[in-house]
């Protein structure tokens, strides 16, 4: 008999930022330092300065090459978009590249004009 597939780790947690950036531009470090990330099981809070600056929903699918995430905002600047990601999570590190034209990414990584957001966050708890 064998066992059950192992579920893949969860990244429910409170998140900050340690570095991001935006069409291969490092965002500023003053905007990474005020900015932090709760998510649930199936729920996002953005929060900026500690004020709530984006609210929603995502999907996890766990695929090859890499596993994806999919936004869906409720409240804020993303409200009623859909927002595609690719997501990798090691240890208390969180890697996620966002799609922010609509097209999911293939790579953890940016080009000028290629709207994608990568940032890699550290478990806060």
């Amino acid at each position: 008999m064998s066992a059950p597939p192992l579920s893949p780790p969860s990244i429910a947690g409170t998140w900050e930022p340690i570095r991001a950036e935006l069409d291969a531009e490092p965002v500023p470090e003053l905007v990474v330092r005020q900015t932090h990330v709760e998510l649930t099981a199936d729920t996002y809070v953005v929060y900026f300065g500690g004020q709530l600056a984006d609210r929603g929903t995502y999907l996890l699918a766990h695929g090859e090459p890499h596993a994806s995430l999919t936004l869906h905002g409720l409240e804020g600047p993303n409200v009623d978009r859909t927002i595609p990601a690719i997501y990798q999570l090691a240890g208390d590190r969180l890697r996620i590249c966002y799609g922010l034209d609509g097209t999911p990414p293939t790579a953890f990584a940016t080009t000028e004009n290629s709207r994608r957001y990568l940032v890699t966050y550290r478990r806060k708890i």
